[in-house]
């Protein structure tokens, strides 16, 4: 029996908190992996995981035992696809992001990215719900905001800017909002956000809006706001195309807030990864001018 048997069940179990979950991350069956387990724990002579009828945690043990083999595991992993990708990426590339960024920016590029590199699978899953990439077993994922997971990597790759505007014929019939304030007496158009972000004198000022049409669709929201329906808050690229040709107008620009970054996230045990370095690089050189 190798003496590394077990160690990757361990790790997923670890990760996932389930035997479920770990078993679909390693491609093998719950038994399989509760077998492998179990004949680790003989092994090393030491309970590994609490086990209850609803939760799998790690014992004091465990949890000193997992940070070995994580580290070990990466640098087996890394070493691996240095010598795989030296020549060209391959392999599986599993990439997550929003659905919108992903339709009309991050999929084209990942695709020509993708094209030359016949050894390499790409699976592109395009959601507004964040997953856990870990836990999943993603090799990246494209975000905005703030990224606080710590066994996570975050690669800044481009940065998207919040602009609130109306159609012309809103602001005849309602007028101009001059103040975040004045939101208040105006319709507004949501989206996924339920919160607005501005900024004022160095302070930000967050707005809840208020109106009578909302949908999680951001064209939705601009095609509502085109019509003349109210005010919306959405990322420069759906408003760029329409503000150009005066179709709606920016507003409250006094209140502008600063640019938000979007970022390329992958754990950290992916981060010498070759494929995953040069998909990250490619965003970082096409995403910025695909979204202008």
């Amino acid at each position: 029996m190798s003496s590394w048997n077990g160690i990757d069940e361990f790790i997923a179990v670890a990760t996932t908190n389930s035997f479920k979950r770990a078993a679909k991350l390693v491609g093998m069956s719950p038994t399989h992996v509760s077998r492998a387990i179990m004949a680790l724990e003989q092994r090393v002579q030491s309970q590994l995981f609490h086990r209850t009828t609803r939760a799998v945690r790690l014992t004091d043990t465990g949890r000193v035992f997992f940070d070995r083999c994580l580290r070990i595991a990466q640098e087996r992993d890394e070493a691996i696809a240095l010598i795989a990708e030296q020549d060209a990426p391959q392999g599986e590339l599993r990439v997550t992001c929003s659905t919108a960024m992903g339709e009309l920016f991050v999929a084209p590029i990942i695709r020509r990215f993708a094209m030359p590199h016949p050894k390499l699978n790409v699976t592109i899953d395009l959601s507004n719900h964040i997953v856990d990439l870990v836990a999943e077993g993603y090799d990246l994922g494209i975000r905005t905001g703030t990224i606080s997971d710590p066994r996570l990597i975050a690669t800044q790759v481009a940065s998207r800017r919040l602009f609130t505007c109306a159609a012309p014929s809103y602001l005849a019939r309602a007028g101009t909002p001059h103040s975040v304030a004045d939101l208040a007496t105006h319709e507004c158009i949501t989206g996924t956000s339920s919160t607005w972000h501005f900024a004022h004198d160095g302070k930000t000022d967050l707005h809840r809006p208020g109106g009578r049409f909302r949908c999680n669709s951001g064209r939705a929201v601009i095609e509502a706001c085109i019509a003349g329906m109210g005010i919306c808050q959405l990322p420069d690229f759906y408003i760029l195309p329409y503000l150009k040709r005066g179709m709606v107008i920016r507003v409250l620009d006094d209140y502008q807030v600063e640019d938000e970054p979007i970022w390329a996230v992958y754990p950290q045990r992916r981060h010498l990864v070759p494929k995953v370095q040069q998909v990250v690089d490619c965003l970082r050189r096409e995403l910025a001018q695909a979204m202008r």
